[in-house]
């Protein structure tokens, strides 16, 4: 009894609170008043048209993947709104450190879709893409690109830089000794950076009461000593205000920030993937409620914003723009064998410089 008394006169010293943004309901109604960009109908109508791309994009990489023409293929499907809303965000100058499932957000940043196509094809050119020159390419590995996002925003405040690192990663990279190490950095020195952790539920077959205990992501940012939000992922407004708000923050040298976007992975992991052997298809019909594309076109229609004719000239156009891009991937001629030399050292050394005399069909006389 007297040991039940001296806790409840220990002192608090701390108290954390994690905050939820959202602004459209899944029907397209509001539920609290729109973010001042929000009365921009040129840049909605811009966030709608790149989900919607890249949701046709998507489509056609998985035909190209089934007929043997693409290599091993991960989709956005359910999940379009967090890529496109926090590349929204950025400033040029800043750099994207995405993972290998953020298409949207490269293709905001100017990534053509050919390249895309030529990455998951197997070929390396496609990494080096028309996107800004620093943006990094893709990370596979899992959370691996967080201590890159660090280090990247460690340069920019040392230079004095108004730049911010954004990193994006997916649930199940949050369990990462990378990411808590990365994020433990960047609060100790107030780096200029977000972390964005796209919550889809699903760590490939791993469900997220299996992967945490957290009652949410964005608390992790808390030990790492910085402010975590939670948002609505499947609305894309909330996406694109919690982004502006955390990195102007970070450009401001208030520190990092770091965002939990919570959606659903509507399709399999990745082309390998059959996610209907670790979850039901009651569950995944139910998330179809919720997804952002139809979400934002009611909100659309419902403002007048958008028609039915708009958008059937929109399907066509992305149609088109997809099957040219597919044409010029198809058409590009593969790299020659030896060319893998070409990028490992200044100046090749002799026993690379005759394998690659080999693989060209040189030979000594």
């Amino acid at each position: 009894m007297a040991s039940k008394r001296a806790n409840q006169e220990l002192p608090v010293i701390a108290r954390f609170e994690v905050r939820r943004r959202n602004y459209l309901a899944p029907n397209g109604s509001i539920n609290r008043p729109l973010p001042a960009f929000a009365a921009d109908p040129n840049l909605l109508v811009a966030l709608y048209r790149s989900m919607v791309l890249l949701r046709l994009f998507d489509r056609k990489a998985v035909a190209l993947q089934r007929t043997g023409r693409l290599g091993t293929y991960a989709v956005s499907l359910g999940q379009e709104a967090v890529s496109v809303g926090i590349a929204s965000a950025m400033q040029k100058d800043d750099v994207l450190l995405p993972s290998y499932r953020d298409n949207g957000a490269l293709l905001w940043r100017g990534v053509k879709l050919e390249e895309i196509l030529l990455f998951w094809g197997g070929d390396e050119r496609g990494n080096h893409f028309s996107g800004p020159v620093q943006d990094f390419p893709f990370c596979v590995p899992v959370g691996s690109q967080a201590p890159h996002a660090s280090g990247v925003a460690y340069a920019f405040k040392l230079r004095k830089e108004p730049r911010v690192a954004v990193c994006m990663f997916g649930d199940g990279a949050t369990s990462k000794g990378d990411v808590y190490e990365a994020m433990n950095f960047a609060g100790v020195h107030r780096l200029p950076a977000v972390f964005v952790a796209t919550n889809n539920q699903w760590a490939i077959s791993v469900p997220l009461r299996l992967q945490t205990g957290s009652e949410t992501l964005a608390q992790k940012a808390i030990a790492a000593g910085f402010t975590g939000e939670q948002v609505d992922g499947n609305d894309v407004v909330a996406m694109r205000a919690a982004a502006e708000e955390a990195i102007a923050a970070a450009r401001d040298g208030k520190g990092p920030r770091f965002i939990e976007a919570v959606t659903y992975r509507l399709g399999d992991h990745t082309t390998s993937d059959d996610a209907s052997r670790y979850r039901s298809a009651e569950e995944v019909q139910a998330h179809w409620k919720q997804e952002p594309v139809a979400r934002l076109r009611s909100y659309l229609v419902s403002r007048k914003m958008w028609s039915k004719a708009d958008e059937e000239q929109l399907a066509a156009e992305c149609h088109g723009r997809v099957e040219e891009a597919v044409e010029r991937y198809l058409t590009t001629a593969p790299r020659r064998p030896e060319s893998m030399f070409d990028h490992l050292y200044a100046k090749l050394p002799e026993t690379y410089a005759a394998q690659r005399r080999e693989l060209a069909g040189e030979h000594n006389g």
